[in-house]
């Protein structure tokens, strides 16, 4: 049985690992989604996350792909209440839908709802900063949600350790509901930022923590290890930025750690994001069933102190 874990003070509970949503339309087709998300709610897993933008980048797609696509999946099963729902608004979908203002979330919201065939959000995230909106008015957008009843609770992606600290303030200040949750870059590479400005936050107030990019766009999955592995690759200009000196270090750390446990190093490079304090659950998304069975196999391994200290070691910054 999969232990699950309080999401910040929202009163939502999950699983230690999040289904990225954003391979929905993208580099997976409907049928092969529809496999994926049945494996990993069987397998005791809750939380998806998508987001409206998701995939607008693919030629034919104009965004909310991925939203169509979970909303088909919940409906034909019949499960809205066994799966925890987050997504975000905030990016550029285009013809200048984007931004923070009320008028803009309390609308994007709708589409939202609508394509994911649901009358609730469970967690609705701000996708990235908007510096011309005021704070407060995003947070009365999201208060009015919340009173509708169309959102549970609130998170925040892609903040920096000043905005997430005003926006906690304001929260307070004025009674709105506050980010429960925080959607930052964190991986065993990805650290520094994290750690230094957002994690004693995060700590500090309670937040839940869902990192994007646990395995470094597929690079801590071992796979890419050279340019000529990132041939025709989706993620490949991402993953590339990896190769270098300290990035096989980390490689090599995940090896041996591996070895040891007969695992492999997507396993243990998320069971280290999962043994963190201040983690409730990485996101990662999975493109076929090996790749996810995978990625749960990380939620119910547990790593030794010293095999921790060693990747950090080998990730130290």
């Amino acid at each position: 049985m999969v232990e699950h874990r309080k999401l910040g003070n929202s009163g939502i509970e999950i699983a230690p690992l999040a289904f990225g949503g954003n391979v929905f339309g993208w580099t997976v087709d409907e049928p092969t989604s529809f496999q994926l998300l049945d494996a990993f709610a069987g397998g005791g897993y809750n939380l998806i996350d998508t987001a409206d933008v998701y995939s607008n980048w693919v030629p034919g797609n104009s965004g909310g792909d991925s939203e169509t696509i979970i909303g088909k999946w919940i409906r034909s099963r019949g499960n809205r209440e066994n799966v925890v729902i987050a997504t975000k608004v905030g990016h550029d979908m285009g013809s200048g839908n984007k931004g923070l203002r009320k008028e803009y979330i309390l609308r994007a919201a709708e589409d939202s709802l609508r394509r994911l065939q649901t009358d609730h959000i469970d967690l609705y995230q701000t996708h990235k900063d908007d510096p011309d909106t005021p704070v407060e008015e995003t947070l009365e957008a999201y208060d009015t949600l919340v009173k509708q009843g169309k959102v549970r609770a609130i998170g925040a992606s892609n903040l920096t350790k000043e905005r997430l600290t005003e926006s906690l303030e304001v929260s307070e200040q004025d009674r709105f509901p506050r980010y429960e949750s925080l959607q930052p870059l964190y991986n065993l590479y990805d650290r520094v930022d994290y750690e230094s400005d957002l994690e004693p936050v995060c700590l500090a107030h309670g937040i839940g923590v869902i990192p994007y990019f646990s395995l470094g766009a597929g690079f801590l999955t071992g796979k890419y290890r050279s340019e000529a592995d990132l041939a025709g690759r989706a993620r490949a200009r991402r993953a590339g930025s990896y190769l270098n000196e300290r990035g096989f270090r980390i490689l090599d750390a995940l090896d041996t750690v591996a070895s040891d446990l007969g695992s492999k190093p997507a396993i243990v490079a998320l069971a280290w994001l999962i043994a963190r304090p201040s983690i409730t659950a990485p996101i990662a998304s999975a493109t076929d069933l090996d790749q996810l069975e995978d990625l749960m196999a990380a939620a119910l391994l547990d790593l030794e102190p010293a095999q921790i200290e060693e990747l950090n070691r080998a990730s130290g910054y």
